[in-house]
């Protein structure tokens, strides 16, 4: 099943200015503890760079960020930010193998259709070398559907999060905590924030 939503890019495409333009700061409580488990100049790939905030901020702390984004034109606003060409991937187009030392998916991965999700982690484990960090967020709920905006979100709970990570022993660990905050649409928000590592190969 495919990540791609056209309504949800339509609406990233119509609000691609305000999206990226907004004052938003990068997320260092999450970029902190991701960070802290990389060895400095690691190679970070970002999944739906948005704006490019975060990214902005790694490459700052002096890592190798690689960001992307699904939407061309997020991509191209956020490369007038970061001033680096920022590509434009979906998730299922991932196909890299033990490539990257981290990947940062920030508000992202909450777009994918439920069925994909596993699947698209699958990518992500793949891409990361072992012992490689994921750091993904999440709106939580119960059940799948749109916001008032027209965006689909997959709206998971910890438990159906947890269970699309798959079999314990491809993580070394995998932590979710919990938290409230909002968003673009300014509503109250139930947050799921999950921190992974890759096993080691034997």
């Amino acid at each position: 099943m495919s990540s791609k939503d056209d309504q949800t890019l339509g609406f990233y495409a119509e609000e691609a200015s305000a999206y990226a333009g907004r004052d938003r700061l990068a997320e260092h409580r999450r970029i902190d503890p991701f960070v802290a488990r990389l060895k400095p100049g690691a190679r970070i790939l970002e999944l739906g760079c948005g704006g490019g905030q975060d990214s902005e901020e790694m490459l700052r702390r002096g890592f190798d960020v690689v960001p992307t984004d699904g939407s061309p034109e997020l991509a191209r606003h956020a490369e007038l930010r970061l001033g680096r060409p920022v590509g434009v991937l979906l998730f299922e187009d991932l196909e890299e193998v033990a490539t990257y030392d981290g990947v940062w998916a920030h508000a992202c991965l909450l777009h994918a259709p439920r069925p994909a999700l596993p699947g698209i982690i699958d990518r992500i484990h793949r891409a990361l070398r072992p012992g490689g960090v994921l750091y993904a967020s999440f709106k939580a709920g119960e059940a799948e559907g749109r916001d008032g905006l027209g965006r689909y979100f997959n709206y998971l709970s910890s438990a159906e999060l947890r269970a699309a990570f798959g079999i314990g022993a491809r993580w070394q660990s995998l932590t979710i905590d919990e938290d409230t905050g909002s968003g673009y649409d300014r509503q109250p928000t139930r947050w799921l924030h999950a921190l992974a590592i890759r096993s080691p190969e034997p």
